[in-house]
């Protein structure tokens, strides 16, 4: 994939500067956090190239337009069929809620673009592996395909990987993973899309137990290969918000209730390839809790935890320590030398959870003009879709243990 040119009599500038025209799929929460990765990386990182916002698509033309202004596209589009068509984008970015995201991301592939699509990668199974079956070809085109899972680029956990890779745990035993929010505690919260199946796929499940699942994987370096899975529906009707945003007719006054579809919260057990054990929780009813993820490795010579609430750290415990002096502490990852930050601030100053969206441009873009295979992939999007599927198999089975292809 040739990247634009821009010329001194274009530009101005003495020497040409190549650009990756981005053009971006959505503008919600999504579409901001991606915004301000895209606008951002260039500014803190030595890139390659300079990722340009080409153009932002979205169907409400004034809410689109408005988005465009202030996140710094250069133009609005309401068909994503003509955002992909035009000449100033290379790279489609993939916002969107996840029943769209299999039409979107292969119409882009075979218009020859690279694409970056949010997680979870798709709401099927069949669509993730219609999704990757496209990856794969464009691939042989020198064309990439990238799943938005943005917690990998947090340093702490990118460090924490690298650690277990150098083998600071040894054989891994446990794994543990929690992904606990509140924001559907009131059973008066309005319907959202993220609450209908047709639109979202599941629930927590795929809301917030995609990274979970993710996380552990990577982390461990191996996958899931069986699950044993229970979930529940707390809160079964909601009110339809009033206009036009609930997207059902009749609920302009408010008063409407609407089916919830999907699950609050999902429990499950797993192993791991190497016969390791897992845990995860994923609900988003915990009361007072707002964003939190946790994550705990454990192995025959030591154990790591992050927890995001408090992402520039690691705790670690080195099991081959003496017992007087062994124990928990705590590495704090701010130093130039840890992933991602020899870009950013003196040792000691944190980051947040904005920057895991530049870092991700920045490795977007790397991935593409060094010729590197995609990581995460559309194949690793494919296989946390599988284990998604098969908990929703075990929990609607009485919580029978249920394969994981792989």
């Amino acid at each position: 994939m040739a990247l634009r040119e821009e010329t001194e009599r274009e530009t101005g500038t003495p020497p040409p500067t190549a650009t990756l025209g981005v053009g971006m799929v959505g503008y919600a929460f999504m579409g901001a956090a991606h915004s301000q990765g895209w606008r951002t990386a260039g500014h803190v990182f030595d890139m390659p190239v300079r990722p340009a916002l080409a153009a932002i698509c979205g169907r409400d033309r004034t809410a689109v337009e408005a988005a465009a202004a202030r996140h710094g596209w250069a133009a609005a589009e309401t068909d994503w069929r003509a955002l992909i068509a035009r000449d100033d984008v290379q790279l489609v970015d993939i916002c969107t809620p996840g029943d769209s995201h299999a039409e979107i991301a292969i119409a882009a592939l075979e218009a020859g673009k690279h694409v970056l699509c949010e997680k979870p990668l798709a709401n099927t199974v069949a669509e993730a592996e219609a999704m990757a079956q496209a990856a794969e070809r464009a691939a042989a085109r020198g064309q990439v395909a990238i799943v938005g899972f943005n917690y990998r680029k947090v340093p702490a956990l990118t460090h924490a990987r690298a650690m277990i890779e150098e083998g600071r745990l040894g054989r891994l035993r446990h794994v543990r993973a929690t992904y606990l929010q509140d924001w559907l505690v009131d059973p008066e919260s309005p319907l959202t899309w993220r609450l209908e199946r047709e639109r979202a796929g599941s629930g927590a499940l795929g809301d917030l137990g995609a990274h979970i699942v993710d996380l552990a994987q990577y982390l461990a370096g191996e996958p899931l290969v069986g699950v044993s899975a229970v979930s529940e529906t707390f809160v079964r009707e909601r009110p339809v918000p009033a206009g036009a945003a609930a997207g059902l007719p009749g609920a302009a006054d408010g008063t409407a209730r609407g089916a919830v579809t999907v699950d609050d919260a999902t429990l499950f057990t797993g192993r791991l390839a190497s016969g390791a054990l897992a845990s995860f929780e994923a609900t988003r009813m915990a009361a007072g809790r707002k964003n939190a993820l946790r994550l705990e490795i454990n192995g025959e010579r030591g154990s790591i935890a992050f927890d995001l609430e408090r992402l520039n750290e690691l705790s670690f415990h080195d099991h081959t320590e003496p017992p007087t002096s062994a124990g928990f502490r705590r590495i704090l990852v701010t130093e130039p030398q840890h992933p991602y930050l020899e870009a950013w601030w003196p040792p000691g100053h944190g980051l947040g959870y904005e920057h895991t969206f530049v870092h991700q441009a920045r490795d977007v873009v790397r991935t593409i003009v060094e010729g590197r295979a995609p990581v995460p992939s559309f194949a690793d999007g494919l296989q946390v879709q599988r284990v998604l599927a098969a908990v929703e198999e075990s929990a609607a089975k009485n919580s029978v243990h249920t394969p994981v292809p792989f």
